[in-house]
């Protein structure tokens, strides 16, 4: 009797009654390859009508027909095209035609782990053909059956208002696999997953510290876990890219009725987010709009303001820190995104500051302000409370960023002094702001920057007037303000001074200059600049004047 599975593999089929008293000469490697049919060589020109996954037999006669007396030559060329044409194994009747199958064949299909069989003699072709077909067809059937009833099931739980949660119980009971449902950066949203399974995926690599699944190691091919793999499935609605479907499934490789009922569930589950997604586009304008009032002080009295914060589920009860963060624009040798790419950026990055800062607490109120997303993060009621929110914001911005798989783009952040108090944090939002545009200006992309740290930067941003800072640059610095290399020369050597107090031979070694060189050096500034080594004054002025240019450029 033949082990029912979804699809029938060459050893199953060996197993069977039907091919009782058959050997296997050669290609163990090859017997779990799925049969879908058997083709009987008939002729000797067979080539061209043998089909991919189908078993191959023979009586042996079409062998000695071809050329009488045959070679071993012959059979070996036929074992490699067979293979190469997806035959998944050749079955040959041995004595009376062929008394034995040539070493060299034998030697090659074991290379090539294509299973060659020593037929009994008293087998009847066309019962193995009827047989293999009768159990093809039962298990298409069967596939189909099992389909259906995840169709209807899936049906039913959707009209009943069920979660992404519950869709996922139903796929992984019905398939008997690992499943999670992800946003399309891997960032999990629902799952049916023992510990055991999720410890296996992270020894894998596919989980990163964040505990973000890397969706994209196992996009265009399955993934191998130990005997089986993983799998994903990409969930899609009007052309926009919303989620993926992780199936895990360590014992076994999916059938195919196992992918059939995948991409059906993907359809499902695109038609859950769609729906949510359009209520939380509704509830995040909503939550959005109201923080912005608080950042305005037009959200109403103290009292109104921190009831009306705790119906999001938020605490504005407390000393916190503004978080303001934003995608960082395209580098000069990244492709131009289009306004719909832009916002597929901002809607995953919002939804990741959104999980994140749940996971730490889901008390933190966090908004997606259109162009950047801004977080109220708790200051710890502690002795080191600095140190302990500096960690606890280094450790929500970590987990954000992961390790940039899944499409996720570098991003900046700026972070306010502590808000006391709720009137704070008007003044807070502001620093935040400040803070991420003067840490982008100074230190790039992808910078974290507090605005206790701008130092002298926060004056200077403080300044609306850009063409008034970019003339006083020019008025201290004359020539060193061009946009010339030796310019810029000059310019590293003069803040090298200016960083070692004017110790010329620090400087040199930092520079890696001779001394001599570096004197030749100062002389040539002070001619430029006058005597900035004796007048405290200009030596402030040409410090200001380069952290603008270093601000603005």
């Amino acid at each position: 009797m033949i082990v029912e599975s979804d699809a029938l593999s060459v050893r199953e089929l060996l197993a069977g009654d039907v091919l009782a008293g058959s050997d296997l000469l050669a290609g163990g490697a090859g017997l779990d390859a799925t049969v879908t049919g058997v083709g009987v060589m008939e002729v000797p020109d067979v080539l061209d009508r043998v089909k991919p996954q189908e078993l191959l037999v023979t009586s042996g006669f079409p062998l000695v027909a071809a050329t009488p007396g045959a070679t071993s030559l012959d059979l070996v060329e036929l074992v490699g095209e067979l293979h190469a044409r997806g035959v998944v194994g050749f079955g040959i009747k041995l004595g009376r035609y062929v008394e034995q199958v040539p070493a060299e064949a034998v030697a090659l299909a074991d290379r090539l782990g294509f299973p060659l069989i020593a037929l009994p003699g008293e087998l009847a072709l066309e019962d193995l053909v009827r047989e293999v077909h009768e159990v093809v067809t039962d298990r298409e059937r069967q596939v189909l059956r099992r389909m259906d009833e995840l169709n209807t099931e899936l049906g039913t739980l959707v009209l009943a208002g069920a979660d992404l949660a519950q869709i996922a119980d139903e796929v992984a009971r019905s398939l008997d696999v690992g499943l999670l449902i992800t946003t399309s950066d891997g960032r999990e949203q629902a799952a049916s997953l023992e510990p055991a399974l999720r410890e296996r995926l992270a020894e894998a690599g596919l989980l990163d510290p964040s505990g973000r699944v890397r969706v994209e190691r196992a996009t265009a091919t399955p993934y191998p876990l130990g005997d089986g793999e993983v799998r994903t499935a990409k969930v899609a609605a009007a052309g926009a890219d919303l989620a993926r479907l992780v199936c895990v499934s360590p014992e076994r490789v999916m059938a195919d009725g196992d992918i059939q009922a995948l991409e059906r569930t993907a359809m499902v589950v695109a038609l859950i987010f769609t729906r949510h997604q359009a209520v939380a586009a509704v509830e995040n304008k909503y939550r959005g709009d109201f923080l912005r009032d608080v950042f305005m002080a037009r959200a109403g009295d103290e009292e109104f303001v921190i009831e009306h914060a705790a119906s999001f589920g938020w605490d504005l009860n407390r000393p916190m820190v503004v978080v303001s963060a934003e995608v960082d624009p395209p580098q000069p040798d990244e492709p131009p995104a289009g306004a719909l790419v832009r916002r597929s950026w901002q809607d995953r990055f919002a939804a990741a500051w959104r999980q994140v800062c749940q996971s730490v607490d889901r008390s933190i109120a966090t908004a997606d302000f259109s162009t950047e997303v801004v977080a109220l993060v708790p200051v710890p009621d502690a002795p080191a409370a600095d140190d302990a929110v500096r960690r606890a914001v280094a450790g929500i911005v970590a987990a954000v960023a992961g390790d940039r798989g899944g499409g996720r783009r570098p991003f900046s952040v700026g972070v306010s002094r502590v808000a006391a108090e709720l009137g704070d944090l008007p003044e807070a939002y502001s620093q935040a702001r400040r803070a991420k545009l003067v840490g982008r200006r100074v230190s790039g992309p992808k910078s974290t920057t507090w605005f206790d740290d701008l130092g002298v930067h926060r004056l200077i941003a403080l300044v609306s007037d850009q063409d008034e800072l970019r003339q006083f640059a020019v008025d201290v610095l004359g020539d060193l303000a061009a946009d010339t290399e030796e310019a810029a020369d000059l310019r590293a050597t003069l803040q090298n001074l200016l960083d070692t107090n004017l110790n010329v031979a620090e400087a040199a070694r930092l520079q890696f200059f001779h001394y001599n060189t570096m004197r030749y050096r100062v002389t040539k500034l002070e001619r430029l600049l006058g005597p900035f080594t004796s007048d405290p004054s200009l030596r402030l002025n040409i410090a200001l004047a380069l952290q603008v240019l270093e601000m603005h450029g």
